[in-house]
């Protein structure tokens, strides 16, 4: 399936698929207006006050056709396939030319390593260019002693913002930005409704090109846009299939998504990074400043990698349940092992209410190096559509 005709022919959807298709193009307008941008490694940076300080948020993405020739030096080869990829990135000059400053959350155990590697990079090798790292050391637990270390946290990447702009942030200006980023969640979820609704009118990988699109670009022009999308939408052609939905690693690009609706199944929904995930709860503009920050992202849905496994499972059924879901495909890359300790819970409780599932565990990155995926998956969909076939 793909991206189809009538998407492309949305003047809204080519402008993000181009900021999608060409994820430094923005950042690099940017740098020539003398204005900053600052690289994300981990899904928990909070956007807010970065844009409130009038800095481009990017998000750090792997390219699977680059060499690792700077990464072998430094990691081990039991990183994630998709880190490594990230971290050449990061090591050979790619982001040390685009970034001024490396904002990392400790989203993951990996990430974690990622940055304690870079801060020793940095203390031995000082002439490598490699951008300066933040890291913010959030705590995920959900209880008041959390969420006030979480609010010292966070005022200090507060502090470390204002000196990378050389001034204080004022209360409304991080007001504004996080008007500016509830506005842009409201309007993917308003797209999401068309994705996940009784009439499917937006597929799983059109999905991906509007939400993605929001990490590389200004996010008032990425709400406007996104906006213009729905409206297109809501005339494109209604899509057909059994609903699935994906669970397990981030997809930071269409390819297992092109290969999961070749079989004529649609995804409407995952819990991933780069998915439904990122517009799933606002900041609270009643709140102060940093309080509203922590309570946006530290309340979100858990993630499969900052989580307990009966937290995966409620979440899980939340979701599956909300995007009317007939199955889950569960894809996790290999060395990806968080993931893996959720499955078997999360299985039982779907298959008990009658949800198919299918399990894609320890995969080779890219996609195209797993020779039976194509064929298992589109097996996987014709059970369903056999099922549903009998049952009518």
């Amino acid at each position: 399936m793909g991206i189809r005709e009538c998407a492309l022919r949305s003047q809204a959807f080519l402008r993000l698929k181009e900021v999608y298709d060409n994820r430094e193009a923005e950042a690099l307008k940017w740098k020539a207006a003398g204005k900053k941008v600052i690289g994300e490694m981990g899904c928990d940076v909070p956007d807010e006050l970065l844009i409130a300080a009038g800095m481009l948020p990017v998000r750090v993405y792997a390219s699977p056709e680059k060499k690792l020739v700077e990464t072998d030096k430094y990691l081990e080869y039991a990183f994630d396939p998709v880190v490594r990829s990230q971290f050449e990135k990061i090591v050979d000059g790619t982001y040390g030319r685009l970034f001024d400053h490396l904002a990392i959350s400790n989203s993951t155990d990996v990430v974690i390593r990622i940055f304690l590697y870079l801060r020793e990079i940095h203390r031995v090798e000082p002439d490598k260019n490699v951008p300066p790292v933040e890291f913010i050391d959030w705590l995920f637990t959900r209880n008041r002693l959390h969420q006030v270390r979480n609010e010292h946290t966070i005022q200090i990447f507060k502090e470390a913002v204002e000196s990378w702009r050389g001034k204080p942030l004022t209360d409304e200006e991080i007001a504004e930005a996080m008007k500016i980023c509830n506005d842009d969640r409201a309007a993917l979820r308003e797209m999401e409704k068309l994705r996940s609704g009784e009439e499917i009118r937006i597929s799983g990988c059109e999905a991906l090109v509007i939400i993605g699109s929001a990490f590389f670009m200004d996010r008032k022009e990425h709400a406007d846009l996104v906006k213009k999308v729905t409206e297109d939408a809501a005339s494109w052609d209604v899509l057909t299939g059994p609903r699935l939905f994906v669970t397990g690693s981030d997809q930071e690009d269409l390819s297992v998504y092109e290969k999961i609706e070749d079989t004529g199944a649609v995804i409407v929904g995952e819990d991933h990074n780069w998915g439904d995930r990122f517009f799933e709860r606002d900041c609270n503009i009643s709140y102060s400043p940093i309080r509203a920050v922590v309570d946006c992202y530290m309340l979100r849905e858990f993630s499969s990698k900052k989580a307990f496994v009966s937290q995966r499972v409620e979440a899980l059924n939340r979701w599956v349940h909300r995007t009317n879901a007939e199955a889950v495909v569960f894809y996790t890359n290999i060395y990806e092992e968080a993931a893996s300790w959720d499955y078997l819970s999360q299985k039982k409780s779907l298959e008990e209410q009658g949800i198919q599932t299918v399990n894609f565990a320890k995969m080779a990155y890219p996609v195209d190096k797993n020779e039976t995926f194509d064929e298992t998956i589109q097996a996987f969909v014709e059970k369903i559509n056999s099922k549903e076939e009998v049952q009518a």
